[in-house]
Formats: structure tokens, sequence, C-alpha cells
């Protein structure tokens, strides 16, 4: 992550953040099988991802692949970067809501570790939502989802990835 590079008001611009991400990937996934119901137990399945640039930088797309015990899911996330906030906002959709957007997670990186939030419904009550990217290494990255239905005093992480890459 570039970490130099200032906007006009001296802010550092953080568009070139998620270019680790670029590339292909084999990706790890642990699932809460029910979220904010004190629910203990986790399913585990594969998937893959392929990550590109868009916008001439100023955001990506990617598209992934999970084999889950309920099925095959393919998913879609774009990233766009403000530079105006330094801010990224996250949009994603699956084949497992068709036709439905994420309202977008909005944050960004401090260092090797990115932080965004939402608000959303969930099952018909309000919750905060949270996203953590961490960058391990070039080859080797970790992102986690938490909710939390007490305004952000607590947090249930209920889905972690781990991404290796690949060719």
């Amino acid at each position: 992550m570039n970490q130099s590079i200032t906007n006009e008001f001296g802010e550092r611009d953080g568009r070139t953040d998620f270019d680790f991400l670029i590339g292909n990937w084999k990706i790890q996934h642990w699932r809460l099988k029910e979220r904010l119901k004190e629910c203990a137990e986790w399913e585990e399945f594969e998937g893959t991802g392929k990550v590109r640039s868009i916008l001439g930088g100023l955001g990506n797309m990617d598209e992934l692949m999970m084999d889950r015990a309920s099925g095959h899911v393919q998913a879609v996330t774009v990233r766009l970067y403000n530079p105006v906030t330094c801010e990224w906002s996250i949009y994603w959709a699956a084949s497992s809501h068709p036709g439905r957007m994420d309202v977008p997670m909005v944050g960004k990186f401090d260092g090797p570790r990115g932080e965004f939030y939402s608000q959303e419904v969930f099952e018909g009550r309000h919750i905060f939502s949270r996203f953590i990217w961490n960058v391990d290494s070039s080859d080797s990255c970790r992102w986690e989802q938490a909710f939390s239905a007490d305004g952000g005093k607590t947090w249930e992480t209920n889905w972690t990835m781990k991404f290796t890459r690949q060719g």
C-alpha cells in the first residue's frame, strides 16, 4: 500500500490501498451458521476469487465463487475510491440473494489494516456491520465481517476469509 500520496488537502490518498488484492485467489471461508443468535457452529467451505482494477485505478471489482453445503454461490464486489473523502465504498451482490446489492460499507486503511462500516437491516432489525481487512503479505490477506445489534458496543464476528494468491 502506498502511504506517501496525499490529496489537495494534505490527507493521505488511499487510492492504492486495495492494489494488494488484484489477481487470482484461493479463499478459505468460515461462516457462522446463524447470526446474532449466540450460535457457535461454523460452516467451512472453499472458493476462488478474481480481482481486477477498474476506472483507471479508482476502483476494483472481484468475482467470487463459493461452494457451500447449501450449493454453489457466485458473488461480485465493487470497491470505489472517493479521492475527496479519502474513503472506499464497498458494494456486494450474490446469487444467493438475486436482484439485491447490499448497502455499501465505507471506510479506509491505516497501514495494512482497513476498517469499513455500515448500518443495515438484518432479519427485521437495524444493526451495524463491519468489515476488517488485514494484509499479511503480497500473497496472503484476511477479511472478516462482524455484526453489532447494540450500536457497536459489542461485535459478533460471523464470517472470515483467508486469501492465498494463486498463479
